[in-house]
């Protein structure tokens, strides 16, 4: 992902942006932000505190999806991630992602 990231979600145009000014990745749904991932960069390692999908767009996988492309471009860009949110640690017990160093 360079910065941007557009797919489909149950029919749904979905993107996924890295918002550097707030610490988080955002995804949307149309032109609405759907949920978030936080990070905050410490000595080069990327701490991902927190994740959250509003509950208007519970339950279509949005979560997973937010994750899955936070942590490819987190791969991409060569940093390393502490996953301390539960969400993004059980994402990556469960998911292989290339490239990716996590601690």
């Amino acid at each position: 992902m360079t910065d941007e990231f557009t797919t489909t979600n149950e029919g749904e145009p979905v993107t996924v942006r890295r918002n550097d000014a707030a610490g988080r990745y955002e995804i949307l749904v149309g032109d609405e932000v759907a949920g978030y991932t936080e990070f905050k960069e410490r000595d080069g390692v990327f701490i991902f505190p927190h994740t959250e999908i509003d509950p208007a767009f519970g339950g279509r996988g949005l979560g997973s999806t937010l994750v899955a492309d936070a942590m490819a471009d987190a791969a991409a860009r060569g940093e390393t991630v502490v996953p301390v949110c539960p969400f993004v640690a059980k994402y990556l017990r469960t998911h292989d992602v290339p490239g990716l160093t996590v601690c």
